[in-house]
């Protein structure tokens, strides 16, 4: 966060050249902003913003939060997903108060953010956006802006523990149905493959994602 407080300057030639100073964040005035996605978390620790000779004050505070998103699991498990982080304020309005912009273009914080973001895990970001716009609470208009994330999802886990192993059994199935052995031969290779098909069905139901309205092709079939 960067904001400018014109009652807090000085001439760093009256102060031993001393440009900026570090201080407490109940110190001076401080942007109270939410995350509205936001379910739970830690706040964080490092409650301290440098304030400049030209009154900038410049606080970098880590968050840690768990937020919720609406997923579309369709294609499971190719599928891309969208999640929106909306940073606001409700206590200034927007028209006369408080006004949030971002400092920096959507391919710079994302150029910045592949370096701290996790690469080998099972989602691979692919881009983000920003919108900034104002919200209507109880006829005040309050500044929001949302950071629009998308994600794909990494689907090689999922094809060999998944997909290869329920389509081998359906090939199986096939040919044991329509060789030559006997049927009793067969009917024990049936119900071997319903066994299998029952550990796979209980390994995906563990596996797939619960929290859309329409289940993954993957599942009903």
């Amino acid at each position: 966060q960067e904001w400018q407080n014109p009652f807090a300057t000085w001439d760093p030639q009256d102060l031993c050249n001393i440009s900026e100073i570090v201080l407490p964040m109940d110190t001076y005035w401080s942007p109270p902003i939410f995350i509205l996605e936001r379910v739970s978390g830690q706040n964080p620790e490092l409650n301290y913003m440098v304030l400049m000779h030209n009154g900038s004050f410049n606080s970098t505070r880590p968050f840690q939060v768990t937020l919720t998103c609406g997923l579309i699991i369709l294609k499971f498990p190719f599928d891309t997903q969208t999640c929106n982080l909306s940073i606001a304020s409700f206590l200034y309005p927007a028209v006369t108060d408080f006004v949030m912009k971002t400092r920096r273009t959507p391919p710079e914080i994302m150029k910045d953010s592949q370096s701290f973001f996790l690469t080998d895990g099972e989602w691979k970001f692919t881009n983000l956006s920003i919108i900034e716009y104002t919200e209507r609470v109880d006829d005040k208009e309050f500044s929001v802006v949302t950071y629009m994330i998308s994600m794909e999802r990494r689907p090689t886990l999922y094809i060999l523990n998944l997909i290869l192993p329920t389509c081998a059994l359906y090939l199986l199935d096939m040919a044991v149905l329509f060789g030559p052995s006997s049927l009793e031969e067969k009917i024990n290779f049936q119900i071997a493959i319903i066994l299998g098909s029952s550990m796979l069905a209980v390994i995906l139901n563990n596996s797939l994602p619960t929290s859309s309205n329409k289940p993954p092709i993957i599942g009903t079939h």
